[in-house]
């Protein structure tokens, strides 16, 4: 997975140069007073939290590198609408068409009915996307520290904080943990899946715990398919739980969230 991840980069980098040669960079810009209004991802993450209440990102995901197609009947409307009702705090939504058979487009139909803010699943790498994702109307973006310089890191998340929107910074180990201390991330996701093997591990997200501070939003990835899961990753610290998958392969969609979140 890290060469695949070292490729979808490579090849996310040559389709951000095409997006330039058709929609330049300042063009891009004047589309941002037109952009849906922000809703605040952290702070619905951490009015669940001053409830005592786990807050779920729900993921809109059709497909994956490792796994292929994971849901055929793929209606991002319906889905998000049975996330909502089931009790999910947040959506994620896979923009990425190559390996994740995402669209851009169904952030754009999503943001324009849902009430829940929504993250913009996609391997950032270049600034010209932290504007783009604001002009499709996402309220936070993800940056995968495996994928990522210090620097630029750093710099793409000053630019979206910039632009009003949360950052969800995510790592798999202790070292990209470490890095991320150069800027501060005020959410911070850990994905207990080893790039190398693909082997998920839930005990990595509980020994990077001990590395995070207090006030720091903290968001388990990877590896949950049961309450039994959440419910132990939240009484040791976690806010909140991006689940996709485990979620995406249910006939009833709505009940799998209200399971999850509740015995």
């Amino acid at each position: 997975m890290s060469n695949v991840l070292e490729e979808i980069c490579a090849r996310k980098k040559e389709h951000v140069e095409q997006q330039k040669a058709i929609l330049s960079l300042d063009q891009l810009k004047e589309k941002i007073e037109a952009a849906p209004t922000i809703i605040s991802f952290y702070d619905a993450i951490e009015e669940k939290k001053k409830r005592g209440e786990p807050a779920l990102i729900s993921e809109l995901k059709k497909a994956s590198p490792s796994k292929g197609l994971i849901r055929a009947d793929f209606n991002p409307e319906a889905i998000a609408k049975a996330y909502e009702s089931g009790g999910a705090t947040c959506l994620s939504i896979l923009t990425d068409t190559p390996y994740f058979q995402g669209e851009d487009a169904y952030l754009e139909e999503v943001k324009s009915f849902s009430p829940l803010p929504v993250l913009r699943k996609d391997f950032m790498v270049d600034p010209y996307q932290i504007y783009e994702s604001r002009v499709l109307g996402a309220d936070c973006i993800l940056l995968i520290m495996a994928a990522l310089s210090d620097e630029l890191a750093a710099k793409l998340y000053a630019l979206a904080t910039e632009l009003s929107m949360a950052v969800l910074v995510e790592v798999h180990n202790k070292e990209e943990l470490e890095r991320t201390s150069k800027f501060s991330p005020r959410m911070i996701g850990v994905n207990c899946r080893n790039l190398k093997t693909l082997d998920v591990d839930l005990q990595v997200s509980f020994d990077l715990l001990t590395n995070m501070t207090q006030n720091t939003i903290k968001i388990a990835e990877s590896g949950i398919y049961t309450h039994s899961d959440l419910k132990k990753l939240f009484e040791s610290g976690y806010d909140g739980f991006l689940v996709g998958e485990s979620l995406m392969r249910q006939e009833n969609i709505e009940q799998a969230v209200r399971d999850l979140l509740s015995p």
